[in-house]
């Protein structure tokens, strides 16, 4: 801290900025920790093989040597399922028969014995959601032309109705869609919040109790027990007031109150990590080493706050995640607030538990919308990480790939990790996890930029399982406020809306209504999405 003059050190406490984390990351891009981050060398990508990349639909299989798959549930304290297992030979291998069976080389598990599995797991894994910002970018009206001026002209008085509701809040607690009779729906977080209610409520008494007795047995040193699929999250020091608040609120929501009373659980209990700000950099053109960027607006001692990216949750969220794993649990999901379809899936927890792998994360095909974000690609060391388009890979070579016939899987923002496995490495990926600086050229000066990419963690795990899913199941997510809007089905047969995005909007309306039904336990009722629990 000597570095920094005190009146700048005092500058950057007044704005939120963690000056020791920020120095931090300075030491390390100076010692060239991050000399080597740039674009990725794509030597191709993978296909759909059913044991790395695991096609994840209604008919998903999972095939694994026999000797690793009793391993790995006997380690877990389960047992193969009685039905829905058989040996790669195509001769069943149900139940105890499956146990003989393993002379085979490997079982094949079917979508129904998966999701056995992995609901006997549910009660071990957690549920983490990463908050973002505030969603003023997402509800700003110029940003939204981003589908073209008659497409914002259909959607304008709906956009008129909800963009007051969004501005300058936290993401999550804005409506997370609008129901047929125009009315706004419920928030994001809501809606997280209540589809675990309703899996405990589904899971039934029993199942629930046995859980949390081995959760009791697990948990080292007399630490308590977690809860049914306890809930995580990295807030920021700007929402993480605000959030609170809510969620003070939600107790007492009808959406949650009324099913977490008869269940006995909590329904806005989150272990919390928040994100502090970073300093801004000196730019490139100043040269090697960097120093804190201080003279923002052109006043001395003056330091830019800036958010340092979604990467930085391996920072923030390693208490939350280290107490996590002391109460017992196993398996931690990570996704990011604003994407609908990202809720527990039990074959997937039951893939990862089978594969023996620190972690797996969700992939859909890429569509001509998916301009934004990252693909699945096998590097030409040898290695597969997730390359971020722009930043990490151009365009041009996604398009060259997939010109050579290649199905291009696209990164849907969703993690399940074996915390066995990231928790005791979870400081050392924080600090090697790429950091990208980036110039800027703004009314506060020229400075640069440190981000890190969460999703990049791909690069630095020995390896992983992708799910291939579908995107209109699992990847129903909402940058801006007219994609909630087009997945409302806001403007449908309207025909300034073209016909691609027409069919897009109607999947992903779909996609919304069977999440809504399914998962959030809600039904439809004079227009509007209501609870549909049992009297």
């Amino acid at each position: 801290m000597d570095r920094l003059s005190p009146d700048l050190l005092a500058d950057m406490e007044s704005k939120g900025i963690d000056a020791g984390l920020t120095l931090s990351i300075l030491d390390d891009y100076n010692a060239g920790l991050y000399d080597s981050v740039g674009s990725v060398a794509a030597a191709g990508v993978p296909a759909i093989d059913g044991s790395s990349v695991v096609a994840m639909g209604p008919g998903a299989v999972y095939r694994v040597p026999a000797s690793e798959a009793r391993e790995r549930l006997e380690e877990l304290g389960l047992a193969l399922p009685a039905s829905g297992v058989a040996a790669a030979s195509g001769a069943a291998a149900p139940g105890a028969a499956a146990s003989g069976a393993a002379g085979g080389e490997e079982l094949v598990f079917s979508r129904a014995a998966l999701e056995e599995i992995g609901r006997a797991l549910l009660g071990r894994t957690a549920y983490g959601v990463l908050n973002g910002g505030s969603a003023t970018s997402y509800a700003d009206s110029k940003k939204n032309l981003a589908f073209g001026r008659e497409v914002f002209s259909a959607l304008e008085p709906a956009f008129a109705a909800l963009a007051p509701l969004c501005r300058d809040r936290p993401k999550g607690l804005t409506p997370a869609y609008l129901n047929p009779d125009g009315s706004p729906g419920e928030s994001f977080l809501v809606l997280k919040m209540r589809s675990r209610l309703v899996a405990a409520a589904r899971l039934g008494t029993a199942a629930r109790l046995g859980t949390a007795a081995r959760l009791g047995e697990a948990a080292a040193g007399g630490t308590p027990a977690a809860p049914f699929l306890p809930l995580f999250q990295m807030t920021s020091v700007g929402n993480d007031a605000e959030i609170a608040r809510a969620y003070a609120a939600y107790r007492e929501h009808p959406f949650l109150a009324p099913l977490a009373r008869r269940l006995g659980l909590d329904p806005v209990e989150w272990r919390t990590g928040v994100q502090p700000m970073l300093a801004a950099y000196t730019h490139s053109s100043e040269g090697r080493p960097k120093r804190v960027f201080d003279r923002a607006q052109g006043k001395s001692d003056s330091a830019l706050a800036l958010p340092g990216g979604h990467g930085q949750c391996f920072r923030v969220l390693a208490p939350a995640l280290r107490a996590l794993r002391e109460s017992g649990v196993r398996f931690a999901y990570l996704g990011n607030v604003d994407n609908l379809g990202y809720l527990p899936d039990p074959a997937e927890i039951a893939v990862l538990a089978l594969s023996g792998k620190p972690a797996g994360f969700d992939f859909s095909l890429r569509t001509s919308v998916d301009v934004k974000g990252g693909i699945l690609v096998d590097t030409a060391e040898g290695g597969r990480t997730v390359a971020d388009i722009g930043p990490a890979i151009s365009f041009e070579e996604v398009r060259r790939l997939e010109s050579g016939g290649a199905a291009i899987l696209f990164n849907c923002a969703t993690g399940l990790f074996d915390l066995d496995w990231l928790v005791p490495r979870i400081e050392d990926i924080g600090r090697r996890l790429p950091v990208r600086f980036t110039d800027q050229d703004k009314d506060a000066g020229r400075y640069a930029q440190a981000e890190q990419v969460t999703w990049e963690v791909t690069s630095l795990l020995p390896g992983f399982v992708a799910f291939a899913v579908d995107k209109y199941d699992r990847f129903i997510a909402a940058k801006l406020l007219a994609e909630t809007l087009l997945t409302s089905g806001v403007a449908e047969g309207d025909p300034r809306i073209p016909p691609e995005l027409a069919e897009t909007s109607r999947r992903l309306n779909r996609g919304l209504a069977a999440k809504l039904a399914g998962p959030c336990g809600l039904k439809l009722e004079g227009g509007r999405w209501v609870p549909d629990d049992p009297r």
